[in-house]
C-alpha cells in the first residue's frame, strides 16, 4: 500500500445535487404552493435523467416539504393548524439551540459571523434591498446554528425552518415585516453578546413569535385566540 495517497474526494451524489438545487428553490419561494412539479420537466431543465429528480422529490417529500398532487409534487398550502404545528416545534428546538451556544457567543470572534450578518441585514433594510435582507438574514440564521454542537438538533430545525422558507421570502418584501424581523435579530444578538442563555431563548421565541404572526397574516389565516 502507498502510504503518500489521500481519499480521492468525490462529488455530490446526482440525487443529492438535485436535491439541493429544489430545495434552494423552495427556500426563496420561487416555487409557489399548487404548482405541479413534474420528474420530465425539472428533468429536462437540470439536464438530468428522471431517477435523480424522482429520487430528489420522494425525499424531500418525506420531509413534507412536498407533498403528492395526481402524478407530480407540489409545495403544500398550509393551514392555521399546520402553522401552529410547526411553530411549535420550532419554539422548542430554536430556543433550546439559543441556550447551547449562548456561553460560546461572548467570544468576539467565535459570535462574528453573526455580527456581520447582522450588519448586512441592517444596511440592507436601510436601503430597501430586499434580496440583500433575505441572503443576510439566512446568513444570520445559518451562523447561529454552526455554532450548535448537536448536529442532529441542525438538521431538524433546519427541516422544520424550511417548512416556513417560501412564505418568509414573500412576507420580507414588506418594509414593516423587515423591520421587525431585524429588531428580532438585534435582541438574539444582544442576548448573545451578552452570553445569557435564558435571554438569548427568550429573544428566539420573541423573534419567531412576530415570524408566526407575520406568516398567518401573509397567507391570509386567520390567528388562533391564545389563552
Amino acid at each position: 500500500m502507498v502510504p503518500s495517497l489521500a481519499p480521492v474526494e468525490r462529488a455530490p451524489a446526482l440525487a443529492d445535487q438535485v436535491y439541493a438545487a429544489l430545495r434552494a428553490q423552495l427556500r426563496s419561494g420561487a416555487i409557489a404552493a399548487g404548482l405541479p412539479l413534474q420528474e420530465v420537466q425539472l428533468a429536462q431543465k437540470l439536464g438530468v435523467s428522471r431517477t435523480p429528480v424522482r429520487e430528489a422529490l420522494t425525499r424531500l417529500a418525506s420531509e413534507g416539504l412536498l407533498v403528492l398532487a395526481g402524478r407530480s409534487f407540489a409545495v403544500p398550502a398550509l393551514t392555521i393548524d399546520d402553522a401552529e404545528d410547526i411553530y411549535e416545534v420550532r419554539f422548542l428546538l430554536e430556543t433550546a439551540a439559543m441556550r447551547r451556544i449562548a456561553a460560546r457567543c461572548v467570544d468576539d470572534t467565535v459570535r462574528a459571523p453573526i455580527e456581520e450578518a447582522l450588519a448586512a441585514a441592517t444596511r440592507a433594510n436601510t436601503a430597501g434591498d430586499v434580496r440583500g435582507f433575505r441572503e443576510a438574514h439566512a446568513r444570520f440564521r445559518a451562523a447561529c446554528l454552526a455554532l450548535v454542537p448537536n448536529r442532529r438538533l441542525v438538521r431538524v430545525i433546519e427541516q422544520y425552518g424550511d417548512h416556513m422558507q417560501h412564505i418568509g421570502a414573500i412576507t420580507l418584501d414588506d418594509a414593516r415585516i423587515r423591520r421587525i424581523v431585524l429588531d428580532g435579530l438585534v435582541g438574539v444578538t444582544e442576548a448573545l453578546r451578552a452570553g445569557d442563555a435564558e435571554a438569548a431563548a427568550e429573544a428566539m421565541h420573541h423573534h419567531l413569535t412576530h415570524a408566526r404572526h407575520a406568516f398567518i397574516v401573509a397567507i391570509g389565516l386567520q390567528e388562533k385566540e391564545t389563552t
